[in-house]
Formats: C-alpha cells, structure tokens, sequence
C-alpha cells in the first residue's frame, strides 16, 4: 500500500486536554477549565453553566490533565522515537491573551509555545496547530457572551494575527476552530455559549457560527499577508450518515444530517452560505445579523484544506418504532446492526472512514488531512508495565489500509494525525479511562497516579507503519 512521499504520519493533542498548569506562566481561565468530570458534566457542555470560578467540591481533569505543559519533551522524544513526522496540538487562547481582550499578549505564554515548537523541530517534526481547540478565554464569555458577539471577531483576529506573526517560520500547518461544527451540539464546548432564560437558542448559535465563520476568513486573509507560505485550513466532525433503510425518507433525513455538519465547511471551503442553509434559515424564521463586506469576505478568503476527525459513522431512521441508539456519541445515531462498536459506543467502521474520505474530497475538491482517529478503550498496565492493546492495533490497522484505499481511489490527504497518541483526558467525559494513546500515562479518573509514561504494544505497531510510510499497516 504506497502513501505519498512526505505524507505526514502523526498524532494528535490539545492543549486542554494535555497541558495542565492551568493558571501557570499567565495563563487565564478558559472554558474547558470550567468542566468537572461526573453529572455536570454534559449539562454544563449544553450551555447551562452554574459559575465562572471552578467550585469547591469538584474535580476538573484540565488543570493538570498530563503535565504535557512541564513533560512535552520526553514526551516528544517518544514521539520522535516512533517516527513522527507530525504532531498536531493547539495553542491555549488564555495562555497568550488571558483575559481574551488584553492590549497585549502574554510574553510568557508565546515563549512557552516558542520553546515547544522548536523541541519538536529539532526531531524533525512538523507542528499542525489549531488556533481554538475547545477553549475560550472565561473572561470574553463573562463579559460579551462569548461567540454570541461580534466583538469576538476582532478578539480572535488580534489572537490569529499574533500567532502568525510570532510563529510564521516555525508553522506551516495551521487549524482556525476544531470540530467547528460542534457548536451546534455541544454549544459551550465549541464556541463557549451560555443561554438565558427564554432565548432562541437556534437562532443565537447560528449567529455564533456566523462569527466563526468571519473569524476564519479574516485568520486566512493574515497568514496569507504574514507569510504566503502557510497553509490554513477548517476542521469537522465527520462521519457518514447512513440511512437505515432505502425508503426515500430515510436517504433525505441521512443527507439531512450531514448537511446540518456540512454547512460550516462549505461556507469555509466553497465561501458562501449554501442553498439549503438558507431556506433553513427562512423556514424557521432565522434572521442571521451579517454586515455589508461580511459575503465578500466569506468568499475571498477560503481555506486551502480541510482537516477531519473520523471516528464513526451514524445511522439515522424517520421509523419512529426504531430507536435504540447507541450510547456515547455527541451524534445521535441508531445501531447499526452490520457493525461492532466500541466500550463507550461508538461504532467500529473502517470502510466508514474511507466512504467520508471520497465524500470530502469530492464535495470539496481540496486536499484532506485527517487530524484525528483512534479507539478510545480502557487499558491495563500489566505487571511489567506493559500494555498488550492487540484491540487498539486492529481497530487502527484497519482504518489505515481504508485511507490506504481511499488514496488509491483518488483522495488527495496530506497526513494522517491519530488521536490521543499519549493518553489524555478524554474531552466528552472528562475520563482518563477512555484511553487512546501509543503510550500509557499512570493517572486515574480521580487524578490519582504518578504520571509516569509507558510504552504500549501498539507503539512499536505504529512505529513500523511510519518507517515502511504504511506498507506494512
């Protein structure tokens, strides 16, 4: 199986869900800072925020998470160890602006990043960075609503702008929001959204993403006057969306489904609102706040690739007699009785990942990268520490040959970053259980454990992948 030459084998973090040091070298509070693992959880991920201090009484996995913030060095020699030629991760908001709105950047925090950078260049890895990833200043959500305001447009091209000039000869790859399209399922985790009483939650997170969107072109117009040379893409959840049966009903709703997560890469990719996007709007009475030059924008400043997780496909039904689904998963989805699924839910399918591969590339025609995939489990470190994840292998392999597959079929992909290549906090759960890692880090759902780091089976498995540039996945 021949992937390109140069093709970027890697793997995935965030900033949250890694770093820890959470008010540490001047970073303020951000939003994930702000979500306690247990039953709060979810809701607080809704948009129902009960504080914007962390409470007494619970535990939040993001203010130590790893230490990757103290270890990314040893953590990148192991990366370097299995043959990255990537690594994707995100730069924390806070940790350069703290408060979202300062006249100046945090000095501390860009040099933090410098550092960073310049560790995983001296083992010859590329840094793929996303600009929000999951995380906004808690003072901009406090004082303006978060995404709900226009003013956030010109926080974050302040924030894009200082990113790019700061790092322009150290990154190539850059991500403007991560999962972009989460904001309309998880409203607080993807554009830090807090509803009032009788509001017009609908309205109020396409009035969001419509300054996301701005945000993004206005982050592509600036790397391209900063240094042409770098490359910015948009990021989705992805996932087919299968319909359970051929009747009509069933492909319309399935098609449906993946346009509700469509609509923000297409405005990104092909720079306008689709078609159907507006008739949604008219049809539901949405009148989206958008200002004279906002279209041109839009259309002037389009992405250059699109970065995807893949982790599972849905299934959908307008049956209502059908209605189990599946536990675990952001996307609703009914189970597919063709298909296993994993310890939290989520169903297991590779050729899944080479169907929405094809079908990117062929809506988009730009080239993919694919920044997240991988199997969340639960690991036992064994006597002699060792992690025999054959589970994890399988599931991986698998996916790998698809892409293999998809390659052939004529999709254009830069790269391959799976998720969680160290284990870290899990972002819908708050879990350290759910792990996805090459390597296993000692720490428990309590925030119990040494933090020591262990290589598992799955290490050397990947390493062979990258130094045969996936011929013997």
């Amino acid at each position: 199986m021949a992937f390109p030459k140069g093709f970027l084998w890697g793997g995935a973090i965030a900033a949250n869900q890694a770093e820890g040091a959470y008010l540490e070298g001047g970073k303020g509070l951000t939003t994930v800072d702000l979500l306690p693992t247990g039953k709060k959880r979810f809701d607080i991920m809704l948009g129902d925020l009960p504080s914007y201090e962390p409470l007494e009484g619970e535990f939040y996995p993001s203010h130590e998470a790893i230490g990757f913030y103290h270890r990314y060095k040893e953590d990148i020699a192991l990366f370097a160890e299995m043959g990255f030629k990537s690594l994707r991760l995100s730069i924390s908001w806070a940790r350069i602006f703290p408060n979202g709105d300062d006249a100046t950047p945090n000095e501390e925090g860009l040099k933090f990043y410098d550092d960073l950078f310049d560790e995983l260049l001296k083992h010859g890895i590329e840094p793929v960075v996303t600009i929000a990833h999951f995380d906004v200043p808690v003072n901009l959500v406090k004082n303006y609503g978060s995404w709900k305001s226009r003013k956030l447009v010109g926080f974050f091209e302040t924030y894009a702008k200082t990113l790019f000039t700061r790092y322009k000869d150290k990154v190539k790859y850059w991500m403007t929001f991560n999962e972009i399209n989460m904001l309309l399922h998880l409203p607080y985790v993807g554009a830090g959204l807090i509803f009032e009483e009788g509001e017009d939650q609908v309205k109020v997170k396409y009035q969001a993403a419509h300054h996301q969107l701005l945000a993004s072109s206005l982050a592509v117009k600036a790397a391209r006057e900063i240094n042409p040379d770098m490359k910015v893409g948009c990021m989705l959840a992805a996932g087919q969306t299968y319909p359970y049966t051929c009747n009509p009903d069933d492909v319309f709703d399935a098609m449906e489904k993946d346009r509700d997560n469509f609509f923000f890469i297409d405005v990104q990719s092909r720079g306008k609102y689709p078609g159907y996007a507006k008739r949604f709007f008219e049809d539901n009475d949405l009148s989206i706040e958008m200002e004279e030059q906002d279209e041109e924008l839009l259309a002037t400043y389009t992405v250059d690739y699109i970065g995807f997780s893949y982790y599972a496909s849905r299934t959908t039904s307008t049956d209502p007699e059908i209605n189990k689904q599946t536990s675990g998963n952001v996307f609703g989805s009914i189970e597919n009785p063709y298909l296993d699924k994993s310890e939290w839910g989520w169903t297991i399918d590779p050729k899944g990942f080479r169907i929405t591969a094809n079908q990117l590339y062929d809506r988009y025609q730009k080239p993919l990268f694919v920044v997240e995939n991988g199997l969340g489990a639960v690991d036992v470190l064994g006597e002699d520490n060792e992690v025999n994840d054959d589970y994890r292998i399988a599931y991986m392999q698998a996916h790998v040959r698809e892409m293999g597959e998809a390659i052939k079929d004529g999709v254009e992909i830069i790269g391959y970053t799976s998720w969680g290549p160290i284990d870290i906090v899990s972002a819908s759960t708050g879990e350290m259980k759910k792990r996805y890692g090459y390597i296993y880090v000692d720490k428990d759902n309590e925030g119990n454990g040494s933090l020591q780091r262990y290589k598992k089976k799955s290490f050397d498995w990947y390493k062979e992948v990258i130094a045969t540039n996936g011929e013997n996945a």
